[in-house]
């Protein structure tokens, strides 16, 4: 018998003409199960099935026919590509897309994964300088890319007041220098994209998620954040608060914004995807910090009206940590994952990375 993939399915040899199968469950939608054959590298004896709606019919033959022959290398916007093409003018798709049936072709054949095929770990909140926090982040995306740590979720802490820009923010147009002065802030540069960060201690909930790309293989950058995010909406569902996306990066409830994700590729295959949510932020303190959060807030009526920016604190009445607590719960529950820490070698490799980049003016100041 030939070789093994992670997820169990027998390993894509073109000499052995096994059948291959995938899965693919869309974010609010149906499953979708792509069960293939690979002959002289390329697909053979395509089914498409699963839970999900198809008009006409016909369609499902239509689809099956355009993956049949194409080369098992084949890129899944590609593999959605032909899908698309090859549907009748008209056809109606509900509850999965183009773009899911190349996701679960890519499955079947290794390219891509899903959560169960990873063993996952989660380091529980650690008291960590800023500087340390950020460094991590490439730290811990370069490892899982390497394949040196196992997927990780870890959870920020810190005691230092501190400003967190995104790694293409302008620092004198996100930051108030005086306001800066003023508070005692340490204003830093992370590596993903994204807004700033205005960080007390214990005022906002931070973490980070570090995965191979494999992962989100055939989702668009767009619905990969709903989809990395998935369990965090059963988490803060399962503490009250009813949570949604609006894209492109934005965690939400109906009273409004809680949250934003950022995230960052690598070229070895690592990435990273950040959240931040705020739990009880002194509003008046980030205007005075951030110069976007006065033009953000100024519709708000924040500045006389509202001293605090806590949806978490009041939508849910818990404690910071029992928030934090629920949510390593659900993503344990879920994903199977075991706790970790920090080995020693990754603090001194951030550490490393703070003195040659993430603690210098040249990083902090890339986009003056």
């Amino acid at each position: 018998m030939g070789s093994m993939t992670e997820s169990g399915f027998p390993a894509n040899n073109a000499d052995s003409n096994q059948r291959l199968h995938g899965e693919y469950k869309v974010p609010g939608g149906k499953l979708v199960v792509v069960d293939l054959a690979v002959v002289d590298g390329a697909l053979a004896d395509v089914s498409v099935s699963g839970d999900f709606f198809l008009e006409p019919d016909e369609a499902l033959e239509d689809i099956n026919r355009a993956l049949t022959g194409l080369p098992d290398t084949t890129p899944a916007a590609d593999l959605a590509a032909a899908v698309t093409a090859a549907l009748p003018a008209g056809a109606v798709l509900f509850g999965f897309s183009a773009d899911a049936v190349a996701v679960t072709v890519r499955r079947a054949l290794a390219k891509a994964t899903s959560w169960g095929d990873h063993e996952w770990n989660v380091i529980a909140p650690t008291v960590l300088p800023t500087e340390i926090n950020v460094a991590l982040d490439e730290v811990l995306t370069e490892a899982v890319g390497a394949g040196a740590r196992t997927p990780t979720l870890r959870f920020w802490d810190w005691q230092e007041p501190s400003v967190v820009i995104g790694s293409f923010q302008s620092v004198q147009n996100e930051v108030d220098p005086e306001g800066v002065a003023r508070h005692g802030i340490n204003v830093v540069r992370r590596i993903s994209g994204g807004g700033a960060m205005f960080m007390e201690a214990g005022n906002c909930i931070t973490y980070s998620l570090y995965l191979p790309q494999t992962l989100v293989d055939g989702l668009s950058f767009a619905d990969s954040y709903p989809f990395l995010d998935a369990w965090v909406m059963a988490a803060l569902e399962k503490i009250g608060i009813n949570a949604f996306y609006i894209p492109l990066n934005d965690i939400a409830t109906d009273q409004g914004k809680i949250g934003g994700a950022a995230q960052k590729r690598l070229a070895n295959g690592g990435m990273l995807h950040h959240v931040t949510m705020s739990y009880d932020i002194d509003a008046d303190k980030m205007v005075e910090v951030l110069r976007i959060g006065k033009e953000k807030l100024s519709d708000k009526g924040t500045r006389s009206a509202k001293k605090r920016v806590d949806p978490l604190r009041r939508q849910t009445g818990l404690a910071r940590t029992a928030i934090i607590e629920a949510m390593i719960e659900v993503f344990s529950e879920r994903y199977g994952a075991t706790p970790s820490t920090l080995a020693g070698h990754e603090l001194a490799a951030a550490e490393d990375k703070v003195a040659a980049k993430f603690g210098t003016p040249e990083w902090l100041h890339r986009v003056p």
